[in-house]
């Protein structure tokens, strides 16, 4: 974790920020972020672990052709030097604009819609934008000694892989993503009406389809979100066929990826943005309950009891 005062002197010497107010957030499970206020101007400061200095750098390059095309992402702020991060004993820090407007919670018809007409136009903005050292999807490793942290894991993320593989990906609608559009990434601003989205944390290029299902996942599975569904797909995006034919396969998947990350935040005892380990076992078992739904009757809409954030 980067100090207070290491922050502070790292804002003055490479982004020229002094006599800052510095206010900790630390709200994600995977970075550490900071409110930073010099009279007028307001930002984010944000910082990851050092494994994840590539995605993170690949993260920031994304938000920052998003917002070049008038979409309010939290692009990052380049250094005196020209980087868009900053090394503070060996961890890498931004300096992100900070976004205006209030998290969404995706509970309201409007609120879905709103969320599925935002995704749709990043998506658009995304499509044939060129990030040289973006990954391809997918990163699930069946074989990963992690998953043996419970008899069901490796099974059942397997069965939801294969599934993912027998929709043939290469058919599908592939652009950048985002990864993890959960309700409360979506900030809208209420006095324009802007809505932005932020937490871009890794360029990845995959089907279209995951960040929807991501998003469907969060505001309760297709039965209700209905509203967010057909508003994406006003951005053309993707086709209803695409939808109806790869939409709960590709949920399953997620739910695949959820049980993934927990086993393997269990697996290290990683308790970032949590109190204790209980936060990861209910994470994970939200995640069995999904998965066991999906192998029971893989054509019914998955439900979620609570989606968690990655």
């Amino acid at each position: 974790m980067i100090t207070e005062e290491r922050l502070r002197s790292c804002l003055a010497d490479a982004w020229g920020v002094t006599d800052a107010t510095v206010e900790p957030h630390h709200g994600g499970m995977n970075s550490a972020t900071w409110f930073v206020t010099a009279g007028e101007e307001r930002w984010v400061a944000k910082s990851v672990v050092p494994g994840s200095r590539r995605s993170f750098l690949g993260g920031l390059t994304v938000a920052g052709h998003v917002e070049a095309a008038g979409i309010s992402v939290g692009a990052p702020i380049a250094t005196r030097q020209g980087t868009i991060v900053a090394d503070v004993e060996g961890l890498p820090l931004a300096l992100l604009r900070r976004v205006d407007g209030d998290e969404l919670s995706g509970g309201t018809p409007d609120e879905q819609r709103l969320i599925g007409r935002t995704l749709g136009q990043v998506h658009k903005v995304l499509r044939d934008v060129p990030v040289g050292e973006a990954d391809q999807f997918h990163w699930v490793d069946v074989r990963a000694a992690h998953l043996a942290i419970r008899p069901w894991v490796r099974p059942a993320v397997a069965a939801a892989v294969a599934a993912y593989e027998a929709l043939d990906p290469s058919a599908l609608s592939w652009g950048l993503l985002h990864t993890d559009p959960a309700p409360g990434a979506f900030l809208l601003d209420g006095r324009t009406g802007v809505c932005g989205l932020i937490d871009w944390s890794v360029a990845i290029r995959g089907p279209l389809l995951y960040d929807l299902a991501s998003a469907v996942m969060y505001v309760g599975g297709p039965q209700r979100a209905n509203c967010l569904i057909e508003a994406y797909l006003t951005s053309r995006n993707l086709s209803h066929a695409e939808v109806e034919h790869g939409l709960l396969t590709m949920l399953r998947f997620r739910w695949a990826v959820q049980a993934d990350y927990f086993a393997r935040r269990m697996a290290t005892n990683n308790l970032t943005g949590l109190a204790g380990n209980e936060g990861n076992e209910q994470g994970l078992e939200d995640a069995r309950q999904q998965l066991s739904q999906a192998r029971s009757n893989p054509q019914s809409a998955i439900t979620p009891a609570e989606a968690r954030d990655e």
